[in-house]
């Protein structure tokens, strides 16, 4: 009984700065609006969590929000609240009321130690949230370059990416992560994109990456496109090409840039060399790789590689 009283009055003299801090942050369970519990996850307050944990306060208790403990820590990137968390059966796969699952925040802000804890307790990475984002969506949008490769290292990652994680390809996904990295200009994740296979020309309704990247006016990123053989012709659900949607819809410095390189790309043919040629006697020769892509202008052929 001693110890038991010295537990619940630590927790109370813990627990009285969180109502302090906290006024009419009260409800009534399984929805509170915001719990001890959720206040040690979200400030990694690892002793004040155990002490909870080891009084069995419920590990899933949500807020109002459907936010569970393990939701704020991973959020915040608390790693060794999420092991306590986990240690004590926190669900990894249980979704807040906007379909977040704690690897959607961990992704999102780049906690890659939290990412990989999540991913070895067998957190699913093709869960999409209320709207319809992967957490390897939000890592590529937000250009979490290590989180989004630890993300690609998955198997179950490739195989929603080759379109075997149950996508219905007759209907258009509503975005991929490499539109989603073209749109906010993170060369470095469209890069990692590129090398793991993801096809560069997978469309939406709203068109290609090269469109998305064409129309918020990241310059070095249609470049990118282009060089890595997207096809600038392709048009979306409005038969609109990328050239077509910046003529209509930008204007800035940017976009003029961008119309060139649309404009250039869109009168020469891209064909891919299929064998190495290489001469070394000739130091006007076009050497090229299996696998180059070639750009063939009116009069003249220029290479172009990532």
């Amino acid at each position: 009984m001693i110890g038991f009283d010295w537990t619940l009055a630590k927790l109370a003299h813990m627990c009285s700065s969180i109502t302090h801090s906290f006024p009419g942050l009260t409800g009534s369970p399984p929805l509170l609006r915001f719990s001890a519990l959720h206040h040690a996850a979200l400030t990694g307050t690892t002793e004040l969590l155990s002490l909870l944990l080891d009084a069995q306060a419920t590990v899933d208790i949500k807020d109002i929000n459907g936010m569970r403990p393990l939701h704020y820590a991973a959020w915040q990137g608390k790693s060794d609240s999420v092991l306590l968390l986990l240690r004590s059966g926190a669900s990894v796969n249980s979704p807040s009321l906007d379909g977040q699952i704690p690897l959607h925040l961990s992704a999102q802000y780049g906690h890659y130690e939290v990412s990989e804890m999540l991913l070895q307790h067998q957190s699913n990475p093709c869960l999409r949230n209320k709207a319809k984002k992967t957490p390897l969506d939000l890592a590529c949008e937000f250009g979490r370059l290590k989180v989004s490769q630890l993300l690609l290292s998955s198997n179950m990652v490739t195989a929603l990416l080759e379109g075997e994680g149950g996508h219905d390809s007759s209907e258009p996904p509503s975005t991929t992560p490499l539109h989603l990295a073209a749109r906010n200009g993170h060369k470095d994740v469209i890069k990692l994109l590129l090398k793991a296979g993801i096809d560069i020309n997978r469309a939406t309704k709203a068109g290609t990456s090269l469109h998305e990247a064409a129309l918020y006016g990241k310059t070095e990123v249609v470049r990118l496109l282009l060089d890595a053989g997207i096809n600038v012709n392709m048009r979306n659900t409005y038969n609109q090409t990328a050239l077509d949607i910046v003529n209509q819809f930008t204007t800035s410095t940017a976009s003029r840039e961008i119309k060139q390189l649309l404009r250039e790309a869109s009168s020469s043919l891209q064909v891919r060399a299929v064998k190495d040629y290489w001469n070394l006697h000739d130091p006007t020769a076009l050497n090229l790789r299996a696998g180059d892509i070639v750009l063939v202008h009116n009069f003249y052929f220029t290479k172009s590689k990532l």
